[in-house]
């Protein structure tokens, strides 16, 4: 389960934008089917509506923390997350 990320005034403010724009764009879909931007912006209005439920943002998430990435083998325990005062764990040349 995420923690939320962002507050109540924040998701209700995401969720009303993205129903609005959710609706908005499904009308207009109904009347021209063959505009692909509108797919694209119904997409988005649901990922604001689903954000907003879940209280839960992951550009917010990705923007407060901060990972750092070994590039000689890719795993899961060698994702290291810091704080802004911590040391960057810096891989050795091979």
């Amino acid at each position: 389960m995420v923690r939320p990320n962002i507050g109540i005034v924040n998701a209700m403010i995401r969720i009303a934008c993205g129903l609005t724009l959710l609706s908005w764009s499904t009308i207009k879909y109904c009347k021209a089917p063959r505009r692909d931007s509108l797919l694209v912006i119904m997409s988005l209005a649901g990922l604001k509506v689903a954000s907003g439920i879940l209280q839960f943002c992951p550009v917010t998430f990705l923007s407060q923390n901060q990972y750092c990435f070994n590039d000689d083998d890719y795993d899961d325990d060698l994702m290291y997350e810091y704080e802004e005062d911590d040391e960057v764990p810096i891989p050795s040349p091979s």
